[in-house]
């Protein structure tokens, strides 16, 4: 293993990870009448706010898992469905040769991976391996060539959509890797989300997932400092979120995700922010933009300034809510 992938499995790998947030507990009796005879078993590992339901969805769709978490809790409802669960990552590997991986950070992907008892102990050669994590796209890179070693294949396929997408089936994924494998892993992928589209090379599917979170970022800051800003101006935030939605000002953020605690049902900002994207996966991700606009030399004067704003959040108890909550940041920050 290249010394410089070697750093990012040190023995903290799973700490970081055991810190990420877990979805609610949830029956799978709704998920689970399915016929497995046409089905080979597919690999999953990571079981947080994105993995759970993301392998719900692959059960939905008749494939049988073998599970891995490093929380048992987390497996437990996947357990009593019926569905098998390992002691390692390297287990995984051993009983299924279609693998996804759904992981909080680098660290965490490299542990999963080539940790001592990562996938690559027990990988069969043919294999495909999926990692559907945001990490840096130099890492995927270096995973892969790794996993090239062992005679298997390896692609980057994170996703964009959030929970909600997630529990529907509706992600986006962004899939690098070799193009003659991408049939295959479409077919898998397709039944989480309803757009798969192929980037390039190894690493690009990651490349476009950094900028789609750069952009999200700074558009949920500019939704909550307008919403904030219509607020103080007497403004009620119902009426300004229908006005900002059939304007130029519409996006995402607004529209489908807003920040304002009693605008929307059903997200964050209606659950003390509680659930989605934290807020600590936002700050990494805008990290891997910035490190990323330092090697390119790409300016993003924007994306530096969320970066910082999200660092900041996470300094001052927000680390755990959703990355939503920078309304919440603003509207008690009387400083700026």
């Amino acid at each position: 293993m290249a010394a410089s992938l070697r750093l990012f499995g040190a023995a903290s790998g799973l700490r970081y990870w055991s810190r990420r947030l877990r979805p609610a507990a949830g029956s799978l009796a709704a998920v689970c009448s399915r016929s497995v005879a046409s089905k080979t078993p597919v690999g999953f590992i990571g079981l947080g706010n994105m993995g759970n339901p993301m392998a719900k969805n692959l059960m939905k769709h008749g494939y049988p898992l073998i599970i891995y978490d490093v929380f048992p809790d987390a497996c437990k409802e996947f357990q009593d469905a019926g569905e098998q669960v390992v002691s390692s990552p390297a287990d995984v590997a051993e009983k299924a040769d279609r693998i996804i991986t759904m992981l909080p950070t680098s660290i965490n992907a490299v542990e999963a991976y080539s940790g001592a008892n990562g996938i690559l102990k027990k990988v069969k050669k043919g294999s495909l391996l999926i990692d559907s994590s945001t990490i840096d796209p130099a890492v995927s890179k270096e995973l892969a060539k790794e996993v090239e070693k062992m005679g298997a294949v390896f692609m980057d396929a994170p996703v964009s959509g959030g929970v909600g997408a997630a529990r529907s089936g509706n992600l986006t994924f962004m899939v690098g890797g070799v193009e003659d494998e991408f049939a295959a892993a479409q077919e898998l992928l397709g039944c989480m989300g309803s757009n798969v589209l192929y980037c390039g090379a190894v690493g690009t599917g990651q490349a476009a997932k950094i900028c789609n979170n750069m952009l999200l970022a700074i558009s949920m800051i500019g939704t909550a400092e307008a919403m904030n800003l219509g607020i103080r101006l007497g403004l009620d935030p119902k009426l300004l979120a229908k006005i900002l939605n059939m304007s130029s000002g519409r996006c995402w953020s607004s529209d489908t995700y807003n920040p304002v605690p009693g605008v929307m049902d059903g997200v964050p900002s209606a659950n003390n922010y509680q659930g989605g994207f934290g807020t600590t996966l936002m700050a990494k991700d805008l990290g891997l933009a910035q490190d990323s606009a330092t090697s390119t030399k790409s300016p993003i004067l924007l994306g530096s300034l969320a970066h910082q704003i999200y660092r900041m959040m996470c300094a001052k108890g927000y680390s755990k809510k959703d990355f939503s909550s920078v309304f919440q940041f603003l509207r008690e920050e009387e400083t700026f």
